[in-house]
């Protein structure tokens, strides 16, 4: 007598597409623990490294938002730059309260946004040259507020809130990253408005005679973005007690990187939070590693120009090289 059916069976091979970055991460941090098993596999080495990257997270979640309804927004970097800065401003230097500078920071940010949505979506501008060049703007604006130097001296409070308070000795920054990261997984898989996002980056004429409103939706996308980076500029504010007018920029090539290859992982194919936050982790180890091995500093812009260009190709493989419509 035959047994029934229980359920479906396992595909493997989805199975270890989904999660071959998840065990490539931890054999590389394996192998760089067998190196250097007195430095690199310690708790410190890794709560710093859990810590120190929650800017970078923060940053590819506000990247994959857009990249998920066909839009790139290459201003994150700029806004996140911009609200640190603002916040040394009102803060160090006016004696603004924190309750006062950070809303005004998320603000500015959501302001860019507007603008990058108003270009965009009113002139049929493609995204990539609006907000390449309102990301040149702001950047052009913090050297002349700041005149190009790093002001520092922000209230204590910021960086205990992010970096200086740990609980199990890592940074709260880490656990306010996973719980971002957290929150687009669940709105991405979970809400209409997820759904809708994803309908818009797979087919914008498809989804707008299925009566979404494709340009809400990519407006919402862009506002979002903004948001969370000015959220990564807090975030970037607290974890250096100051704010740079040039070092925020460096975080945009990673932000790429690990957005591309955190489409291969998890849920293959679509942009994806956990992906992200794997992808990150994943290029940090490397770089950390390596670093500590004494390789030189030009290994970073290595690793991530590779991991960007490797990133790219791969979410293509993933999506069995269809074209990604980012119009």
């Amino acid at each position: 007598m035959s047994r029934p059916a229980t359920g479906k069976p396992l595909n493997w091979a989805r199975l270890g597409e989904s999660y071959a970055l998840l065990v490539a991460m931890v054999v590389l941090f394996c192998i760089f623990g067998l190196a250097l098993p007195k430095t690199f596999p310690t708790w410190g080495n890794v709560s710093t490294m859990l810590g120190s990257q929650a800017v970078l997270v923060f940053l590819t979640l506000a990247l994959i938002v857009p990249l998920t309804s066909g839009d790139f927004d290459m201003s994150v970097a700029a806004v996140l730059t911009m609200a640190a800065m603002l916040i040394a401003i009102l803060n160090a230097r006016l004696g603004v309260s924190l309750f006062l500078a950070i809303p005004v920071a998320l603000v500015v940010g959501l302001l860019v946004g507007v603008v990058n949505a108003f270009f965009i979506l009113y002139f049929r501008i493609p995204s990539l040259i609006v907000t390449l060049g309102t990301g040149t703007f702001v950047n052009g604006i913090v050297l002349w507020i700041s005149n190009s130097a790093t002001i520092g001296g922000i209230d204590f409070a910021l960086v205990m809130w992010v970096v200086g308070t740990r609980l199990f000795g890592i940074p709260l920054a880490f656990y306010y990253a996973i719980g971002m990261a957290l929150l687009i997984w669940y709105v991405f898989g979970y809400t209409a408005a997820g759904r809708r996002l994803l309908f818009v980056g797979r087919g914008r004429e498809v989804a707008r005679l299925s009566g979404i409103p494709v340009d809400r939706v990519r407006a919402a996308a862009l506002l979002t973005s903004s948001f969370i980076a000015a959220l990564a500029g807090v975030l970037y504010a607290g974890t250096i007690g100051a704010a740079d007018p040039n070092s925020g920029n460096s975080f945009l090539l990673p932000a790429f990187a690990a957005a591309f290859l955190g489409a291969t992982a998890i849920t293959p194919g679509r942009f994806n939070p956990m992906g992200s936050v794997v992808a990150v982790y994943f290029i940090v180890i490397g770089i950390t590693g390596l670093t500590m091995l004494g390789i030189q500093s030009y290994v970073q812009n290595l690793f991530y120009g590779g991991a960007l260009v490797t990133a790219v190709a791969l979410s293509q493989l993933v999506r069995k090289r269809e074209p990604q419509d980012f119009n």
